[in-house]
């Protein structure tokens, strides 16, 4: 985990900020802690806390949740009391402190210099230079900068393994040059393809689920090939998860489309929206 910050009542405090990945530890090991703090212990660590009761006030802290220190039993010896001018407090709030997970997709295009959206097709056509990335995580099905079936012959495909698509397959071609391999793995965060200026752009959209092709050549989807009629109804969903990662709309996005959407693919991308 990232972090947990303890916040104390008046009289003491401290915080500790990250560790290692936490062993096994008991339920007393954050009372401990706290009765070490109270009964003025020298720390053990260079932060005032040992790893051992770092590791378990990370691991039994929640949000918003709350444990009291263990008290001294009535006759215990003077040498386990707290010094007299230091109070002991009655109790010790512990909030964790929890990482922001990352997004299931991010926009694959963030960082194409000069990005311009031109027609939905079978999938989505866009113009610029630069890295593409892979909307998430994803095992990478094809690639292939001699693709004679497509402009600029650039043709790779990667299957997500996430999020809302999992299992589907996307494809980036024409004017792109690979840069992973069959089989690898892939994040959000690898580059897949380097777009270069070639005369027809790119285009990025649903694959089939072979990796041979465009998902609206199949009979499931219409059977609209490279000769339209567009925008297809495929490339059109694949647009709309675009524009909720930021990236603009083509110019047709609002006509009616052609052919149909298979009914393994999400018809609304809303849980992708970055919460307010």
């Amino acid at each position: 985990m990232a972090g947990v910050t303890l916040i104390a009542g008046a009289g003491a405090a401290f915080a500790v900020t990250s560790w290692p990945t936490p062993a096994a530890h008991s339920a007393s090991g954050l009372a401990d802690a706290l009765k070490d703090e109270a009964t003025g212990k020298s720390p053990r660590g260079s932060d005032g806390v040992s790893q051992a009761d770092g590791a378990s006030l990370a691991n039994s802290a929640g949000p918003h949740s709350s444990a009291s220190p263990r008290r001294s039993p009535a006759g215990a010896k003077a040498s386990r009391s707290a010094p007299a001018s230091k109070s002991v407090p009655p109790a010790h709030h512990v909030k964790a402190v929890a990482a922001a997970l990352p997004a299931v997709y991010r926009n694959p295009l963030r960082d194409i210099s000069g990005l311009i959206p031109e027609r939905v097709d079978m999938g989505c056509d866009f113009g610029g230079s630069g890295p593409i990335y892979a909307l998430g995580n994803a095992v990478i099905t094809n690639a292939t900068a001699d693709n004679s079936g497509w402009p600029g012959g650039g043709w790779i495909t990667y299957q997500l393994t996430s999020g809302p698509a999992s299992g589907l397959q996307v494809y980036v071609a024409e004017d792109v040059t690979p840069a992973v391999q069959v089989g690898q793995k892939v994040t959000s965060s690898t580059v897949v393809a380097n777009m270069f200026n070639g005369s027809a752009g790119i285009e990025t959209g649903w694959a089939m689920p072979d990796g041979l092709s465009a998902e609206s050549q199949l009979p499931v989807a219409g059977g609209v090939s490279g000769g339209g009629p567009f925008p297809t109804e495929v490339g059109l969903n694949f647009d709309s998860l675009l524009q909720t990662l930021g990236v603009p709309a083509g110019p047709n996005y609002g006509e009616t489309g052609y052919g149909t959407l298979p009914s393994n693919y999400p018809t609304s991308w809303a849980s992708l929206k970055p919460k307010s």
